[in-house]
């Protein structure tokens, strides 16, 4: 069996891990470059860097960012944000990265999916889906959140698949920042019905939450932010404790 993944992933702004986050034991708390660096030494399987800037200029900031970490990381680095064309997908691999994530362009435009899968192969493309559980359903949205789209979580994902993509990165906006754990439930759905790995992200609060996402939600990975960045949980200790409940993991 497969061993499960944990994956770090930082919100990234005009090349500066977001403010407000409050990283331990560093000397410049906003360099994503040292942050990637020292998951990587802690043991994490992968990094996910998403680009949260809007403007041109902010995405050649970014640019240069993936170079930097891609020269200081030994693990594979996904990157996501702003994303639109064939073109951004190859300076973004160009730079460095090994996967790119793909959400609000690829729902508008579902193509791109197949293209980016034919031109650099299905393992490099990540179908990131934000959703929300309402009444009974999980439906999708746009643009971080904030535009509703009325498609099921579930239609679109078997859809994604269908058209080529390599993995779903599954955000619960039900569950995301309450710490309670990860929606297992939807998870679970979502592995039984795809044949790609399904990555959990979303309400990651303590380690055992990560062993109920991949117990219970069948996730291939678990992707989490904030308690990796406060240092509420280290990887090294997470994959322990991971690997005594049972959960095959690579120390």
């Amino acid at each position: 069996m497969l061993a499960k993944r944990i994956i770090p992933c930082l919100d990234i702004k005009d090349g500066k891990t977001v403010k407000g986050v409050n990283f331990v034991n560093f000397r410049d708390a906003g360099d994503p470059v040292e942050l990637g660096a020292l998951y990587s030494r802690e043991g994490a399987d992968e990094l996910v860097y998403l680009d949260i800037t809007a403007s041109h200029e902010g995405r050649k900031t970014f640019t240069e960012l993936v170079k930097k970490v891609a020269a200081h990381i030994s693990i594979p680095f996904t990157v996501g944000g702003g994303i639109n064309e064939l073109q951004d997908v190859d300076r973004l691999l160009s730079a460095g990265a090994d996967k790119v994530s793909i959400n609000s362009a690829a729902l508008r435009n579902p193509d791109l999916i197949e293209q980016i899968a034919k031109h650099f192969g299905s393992q490099v493309c990540v179908v990131a889906i934000d959703a929300n559980q309402e009444q009974g359903d999980w439906f999708c949205y746009l643009n971080g959140g904030r535009v509703p789209t009325g498609r099921s979580l579930f239609q679109w994902a078997a859809e994604a698949e269908s058209r080529g993509a390599g993995e779903i990165l599954f955000t619960s906006m039900t569950h995301d920042g309450v710490k309670q754990g990860y929606a297992n439930e939807a998870l679970a759905t979502l592995a039984d019905a795809l044949h790609i790995p399904v990555i959990a992200s979303g309400g990651a609060g303590e380690p055992v939450h990560f062993r109920d996402t991949f117990a219970m939600g069948k996730a291939d990975a678990a992707l989490a932010a904030s308690v990796f960045h406060f240092g509420e949980i280290r990887i090294s200790e997470l994959k322990q404790y991971l690997r005594q409940e049972g959960i095959n993991v690579r120390l």
